[in-house]
């Protein structure tokens, strides 16, 4: 049985990093509906590549920085990342048996039922909004699977010399 090399978690964790910077990074008015949910896609890479070292654990984390970076009830963002590593925990094994195009449709649906959540629990904090819009960063992130799946798949080649 070939051994599978270990991406070094220094490598995990910069690219967990790099999403929350680029999930925080400030754009123009009226722009932040079309920010992908790159926390949720690179949690997603992460738990489907190395599930035995990604996982809720890194979701959570992930989520009360993020709730301390943008000021949000503490926890909101906690639960929501933790229910996607979970989630991506259930389908892990379907998840590597798909095409990236079939990837991609599950992508859309594992982040938007976690949006789906997380607006549930704005309308229980006040921010109440009768409008689809919230699932848009879902299907910006669905389109961009495909490229960031191989990109990070062309840089785990290059970084690990296989």
């Amino acid at each position: 049985m070939a051994r599978v090399p270990v991406i070094p978690l220094v490598v995990v964790w910069f690219s967990l990093v790099l999403a929350l910077c680029l999930q925080v990074m400030p754009l123009a008015e009226g722009w932040q509906v079309f920010r992908p949910e790159w926390i949720g896609l690179m949690l997603i890479y992460w738990c489907m590549r190395a599930p035995d070292r990604v996982g809720v654990f890194h979701g959570f984390v992930l989520g009360v920085l993020l709730d301390l970076i943008e000021g949000t009830s503490l926890g909101q963002h906690a639960l929501i990342l933790s229910l996607l590593a979970f989630l991506c925990a259930l389908v892990y094994p379907r998840f590597r048996a798909y095409s990236l195009v079939q990837q991609s449709v599950l992508v859309l649906v594992l982040l938007g039922l976690v949006q789906l959540v997380e607006q549930w629990l704005r309308t229980l904090t006040g921010e109440f909004s009768i409008h689809l819009s919230f699932l848009i960063p879902s299907l910006i992130s669905a389109f961009l699977w495909p490229w960031l799946a191989t990109m990070f798949k062309a840089l785990e080649r290059r970084l690990l010399g296989s």
